[in-house]
C-alpha cells in the first residue's frame, strides 16, 4: 500500500498527505543557536542515495538493520552521538556520574525545539525512556528495560535528568546516550506505538525531517530542519530513489554515493569526478551453529572441525574480491581499537578437521543445513559447500529472502545460518550479549552454547569501570572465545564508497560503524 506524507514546518505545523509528486527548491539554512545569524545558502544541495523501503522512520515502525535505524536516527536525536574517535555530547551537553557509577545526572541542553517548534526538555528525557519500558521498540538495549537495575528515571528541573542504577555497567552511558528521544506532548496518548504512522509520528528534534515516504518505491525525502539547534546543516534535500543497478545510476548522475564491487572499482578512481572512501570493517558475514536443535554442535571439537575445514582468505579472495580481511576467531573484528591479535589463526587444515570429527565420536556423515538469504549470501553458501565437503561435512544451502532468514533467526528455526550485519566496532560489549549462556534470545544470543569462564569474564567486564582492566578482561574473554569457536566470523568488509565529490563531499566514517550515510554527521557543518 503507497503511503505519502508532506510535512511543513513553520511557527503552525502543516499535516498533510501528499499523493504527487516531492516537493521541489531549496531550505533556508539556520545556524545553530550559537553559530552567529541566519545564512541562506546560495544554492540547494540535493543529494540522492539508493533507495529501499526500511519502514516508516519512527522508532517503532523501521525495519531493524542498518538503513531502517539510520533513517530514524536522521530525525530523533539521543544524549549521545558518535564522531570519529568517541562518544560525543549531543542532547545532553554534560553529565555528571555519582555514586560510584550508580547515579547519571544528564544536563539538557537549553534552546532544543521539536520540530513543530515545541521545547524539548528533560520531562521528554524521561519519558521517552519510560514510554520505551512500557512499548518496546525495535531496537533497544535490555538494560534499558530491566527494571530491577534501571531502577529510576527522574526530573530533576527542566534541563535535568536523573538515572538511578542497582550497580555500575561500563556500557550504561553509551547505551542509555544513544536511546532516541520522541515527544511526550505527541506520543503520550498512544496506545499502539508501532501502528502510528501519522506525519506527527516522525516529529523529532533531529536535523533531518521527513517529508515524503512512499512504502510502495522505497522512497524517502528527508529535507534540513531550520531550526536545528547543533551545527549548520551542509545540504538541504537527502533523497533516497529507487534504482536498478547503483553502479550504472551513480556513473549517470541518478544517485550521488553508492558502494562499489571491487571488480568496477578502476572506473571511478581514474575519474576525477569521483571520489572513493574505504570502509573500516565493522560490517561482516559469521556462520551460526544451532546448538539446541542438533546438540552435537555443543561439542567444541565439532565447531572447531568447521573452522579448520572454512578457508576463510578464499572467501575473501573469490565473494569479497580482496575488499574484506579474514574474520578473528576471537569474534572482534581486527580493526576494532581493542582487538586481540595474539590468537589461534585456525589456518585450512582438512586432515585437522576430519580427526576433530572422528574424536567428537560423530558416527554418521555429517551433514546439515546451511540457511542463507539471496545475492551474496547464496555464493558465500556455495563456496562453504564446496570446502566443507573436502572434509568429510555435506552442507544442503537453502535460499530464502532477508526477512524470511532473519525471522527464521529469531525463531531458532535453523541448523546452520549465514548472517551479515554491521555493528562489530562497537562496545565490546556484544562479546557478553553473544557468548553468555544468560543471553538466551535466538536473535543476539546462542542457546545452548555454555562456557561458565566466558559467563564470569563477561559479567566481569560489564562491571568494570577502570578501562585499562577492562580493556585485559576483554582481550582474555577473545582468547576463551577462539579456542571454544561458538561461531565462525567469516569475513568482515572493507570495500569502497564512491561519491561524486561536485555534488556533495562531506561524508565521514564515525568510529564504530562501516557506513558514512548512516551517521548524521555526515549532514552537518563541521
Amino acid at each position: 500500500m503507497k503511503k505519502m506524507l508532506s510535512l511543513m514546518s513553520t511557527a503552525i505545523l502543516l499535516l498533510s498527505l501528499v499523493a504527487g509528486c516531492f516537493p521541489k527548491g531549496g531550505v533556508e539554512q539556520k545556524a545553530a543557536p550559537d553559530a552567529g545569524e541566519k545564512k541562506v545558502k546560495e544554492e540547494t544541495v540535493i543529494v540522492r542515495l539508493e533507495g529501499g523501503d526500511w519502514g516508516y522512520p519512527t522508532p517503532f515502525a523501521h525495519y531493524s538493520r542498518g538503513p531502517g535505524s539510520a533513517k530514524t536516527a536522521y530525525i530523533f536525536d539521543s544524549l549521545l552521538e558518535r564522531d570519529e574517535k568517541g562518544n560525543i555530547p549531543w542532547l545532553a551537553e554534560r553529565w555528571d556520574i555519582l555514586d560510584d557509577g550508580t547515579r547519571y545526572v544528564f544536563h539538557i541542553r537549553p534552546g532544543v525545539k521539536w520540530q513543530d517548534g515545541q521545547p524539548l526538555t528533560a520531562r521528554d528525557v524521561a519519558f521517552s525512556f519510560n514510554y520505551y519500558r512500557q512499548y518496546r521498540p525495535v531496537s533497544i538495549s535490555d538494560m534499558v528495560m530491566d527494571q530491577n537495575y534501571l531502577l529510576q528515571i527522574k526530573v530533576l528541573s527542566d534541563m535535568q535528568v536523573e538515572f538511578t542504577t542497582v550497580e555500575a555497567n561500563a556500557t550504561f552511558l553509551e547505551t542509555v546516550g544513544r536511546v532516541r528521544i520522541i515527544p511526550e506532548h505527541i506520543w503520550s496518548g498512544i496506545e499502539k506505538p508501532e501502528e502510528f504512522l501519522e506525519p506527527a509520528a516522525v516529529i523529532g528534534s533531529g536535523p533531518l525531517r521527513l517529508v515524503d515516504y512512499n512504502k510502495e518505491h522505497g522512497t524517502y525525502r528527508f529535507e534540513a530542519f531550520m531550526d536545528f539547534w547543533g551545527p549548520r546543516g551542509a545540504l538541504d534535500v537527502l533523497e533516497f530513489v529507487p534504482v536498478s543497478d547503483a553502479v550504472l545510476a551513480l556513473e549517470k548522475g541518478e544517485i550521488d554515493l553508492a558502494g562499489i564491487p571491487a571488480d568496477v572499482l578502476s572506473r571511478f578512481k581514474n575519474n576525477p569526478a569521483f571520489t572513493a572512501i574505504e570502509n573500516p570493517a565493522f560490517w561482516g558475514y559469521r556462520l551460526r551453529f544451532n546448538m539446541e536443535k542438533l546438540p552435537e554442535f555443543k561439542t567444541k571439537a565439532v565447531r572447531q572441525a568447521f573452522a579448520y575445514a572454512i578457508d576463510r582468505q578464499e572467501l575473501v579472495d573469490k565473494i569479497a574480491r580482496g575488499e574484506a580481511i579474514p574474520g578473528s576467531m576471537g569474534i572482534l573484528s581486527p580493526h576494532h581499537h581493542w582487538y586481540n591479535s595474539d590468537l589461534p589463526s585456525y589456518q585450512r587444515n582438512l586432515e585437522k578437521a576430519k580427526e576433530l570429527i572422528v574424536g567428537a565420536g560423530i558416527s554418521h556423515k555429517p551433514s546439515y543445513d546451511l540457511l542463507v538469504a539471496g545475492g551474496e549470501e547464496v555464493r558465500i553458501g556455495e563456496v562453504l559447500k564446496e570446502q566443507l565437503a573436502m572434509a568429510g561435512i555435506d552442507i544442503k544451502v537453502t535460499s530464502v529472502d532477508m526477512k524470511t532468514r532473519d525471522a527464521r533467526i529469531t525463531e531458532g528455526n535453523y541448523e546452520l545460518v549465514l548472517v551479515g550485519h554491521g555493528g562489530w566496532g562497537q562496545d565490546p560489549d556484544y562479546l557478553r550479549a553473544r557468548f553468555s549462556s544468560a543471553e538466551t534470545t535466538w536473535t543476539s544470543g546462542t542457546p545452548g552454547y555454555s562456557n561458565p569462564e566466558v559467563d564470569r569474564l563477561a559479567a566481569e567486564q560489564l562491571k568494570e569501570t577502570n578501562e585499562a582492566r577492562r580493556k585485559e578482561l576483554i582481550f582474555t574473554l577473545q582468547q576463551l572465545l577462539a579456542e571454544d569457536v561458538p561461531e565462525i566470523p567469516l569475513y568482515l568488509t572493507t570495500g569502497h564508497n564512491v561519491f561524486r565529490q561536485d555534488v556533495y563531499d562531506g561524508w565521514v566514517h564515525v568510529f564504530d560503524h562501516h557506513a558514512p550515510t548512516h551517521n548524521k554527521l555526515s549532514y552537518l557543518q563541521r
